[in-house]
């Protein structure tokens, strides 16, 4: 049977919120979402339509905006945002199942479409156009559609069918696929292929996706490895993932991570501060889900591009998630691979191999009443930032200079909350 997906995505989501709220015309009316006492060189998040006919290009930064513009500069508002998205998302559930929608990111959705047709009696256009009018009706979204014949056709139809009709919807098919894109360029406007990927196949005299459908196999996959797998299927329109797959997937190993870009260059020292307050939050996050970890990552990313990287993997010899033994142990990488002498920009570390706290087994050589009672302390600090918020309950490391933890628990997905 064959099936049909729709992907629908809210058209400048934070910009478009950021109007409706003041009861201004995304379309007419220049806006840019953007935190402005980051500086001039700060990424703007979202610019509005009518930015974008005017040649300013989304996630550009404000130094970049013509002076000539004049425009409404808003702060970034993450929870209002979040807010708009579990709203229209109740919309997708007024037409759909929760079994049948997958949400892809804060402002797109997929959803099987298939055996709801014949329940509206509707065709694929005539529901997204439902489903897209009760979206702006409701909350004064303009949202735009893919519509395809597997995941993949929907999202490619969304992102370059689209934009292209008058009605925000597109509707592709591997036939209509293969004859109105084969050889359509960049191939960085398709889903997954990043400007890396397509240098690459640019070296291999491959310049569009009717290219990758006749190149030669066994170079594709000696370049690429099994992700080849991905590209071939793509290039002739295929795609065999669901969304019931999706729902029933189960990754083997498991990890949390925790990442942050600095406010400044940082020094070594300072850059040890920010570091020892990252393990403490995910610290708190393992105790929390009652989950331990085996090995652990660090990552030094430094102010000058040219300077490569450092940091390494550990094995740990217990599984943990006590304080104070995740903190010995990345201040031990840290301390052994940090270039001292150049200033600190990124801080990345995760915790690898991540299991539940019923599966530890007990050291002999381990004070473990201990241990019990920092992780008791821990779950309490954890149940009082629940209650109180974040910052209800610090450690003195906080209030330290270069410490970075009270302003990150105010932000959402790295920006302003609102």
């Amino acid at each position: 049977m064959q099936r049909t997906y729709l992907c629908i995505d809210l058209k400048t989501f934070y910009a478009s919120v950021e109007c409706v709220e003041r009861g201004l015309d995304p379309f007419s009316t220049n806006l840019v979402v953007a935190d402005p006492t980051r500086g001039k060189g700060t990424i703007c998040l979202a610019v509005s339509p009518k930015m974008k006919m005017l040649g300013v290009k989304n996630r550009c930064r404000i130094f970049e905006i013509p002076p000539t513009i004049k425009y409404i500069i808003a702060m970034p508002r993450m929870k209002k945002y979040i807010e708009y998205s579990a709203n229209i998302y109740e919309i997708y559930l007024k037409y759909f199942s929760k079994e049948d929608i997958h949400v892809y990111s804060i402002d797109e959705a997929f959803m099987d479409a298939t055996k709801y047709l014949n329940m509206y009696k509707s065709t694929p256009i005539e529901l997204a156009k439902k489903i897209i009018k009760d979206i702006y009706k409701t909350y004064g979204i303009t949202a735009t559609a893919g519509i395809g014949t597997n995941m993949y056709l929907a999202k490619i139809a969304l992102d370059i069918t689209a934009k292209h009709n008058v009605s925000n919807i597109g509707y592709l098919d591997e036939e209509k696929y293969k004859k109105e894109l084969w050889h359509h360029k960049p191939l960085t406007d398709f889903w997954q292929i990043g400007k890396g990927i397509e240098r690459r196949l640019n070296k291999m005299r491959i310049f569009d996706m009717y290219d990758i459908a006749h190149a030669e196999t066994k170079r594709l996959y000696k370049e690429f490895g099994v992700n080849a797998e991905y590209l071939i299927d793509h290039a002739w329109g295929k795609e065999s993932c669901t969304i019931a797959d999706i729902k029933a997937y189960k990754p083997k190993n498991n990890s949390i991570s925790n990442s942050q870009v600095l406010f400044e260059d940082y020094s070594f020292i300072k850059a040890r501060l920010a570091l020892k307050e990252m393990v403490e939050l995910g610290s708190l996050r393992l105790v929390e889900s009652n989950l331990i970890t085996d090995t652990i990552q660090l990552y030094i990313g430094y102010s000058k591009d040219a300077i490569k990287a450092t940091g390494r993997t550990k094995k740990l010899q217990n599984s943990t998630n006590v304080y104070s033994e995740l903190l010995k142990a990345f201040l031990s990488i840290y301390d052994k691979t940090t270039n001292q002498s150049i200033p600190v920009r990124r801080i990345g570390i995760n915790f690898a191999n991540v299991i539940s706290t019923e599966n530890v087994q007990l050291n002999l050589f381990t004070d473990q009443d201990k241990l019990d009672k920092e992780r008791k302390l821990e779950l309490t600090m954890c149940n009082i930032k629940n209650k109180l918020g974040k910052n209800s309950i610090i450690r003195g490391m906080d209030l330290e200079e270069g410490a970075t933890t009270i302003l990150r628990n105010k932000l959402i997905g790295g920006h302003n909350g609102g």
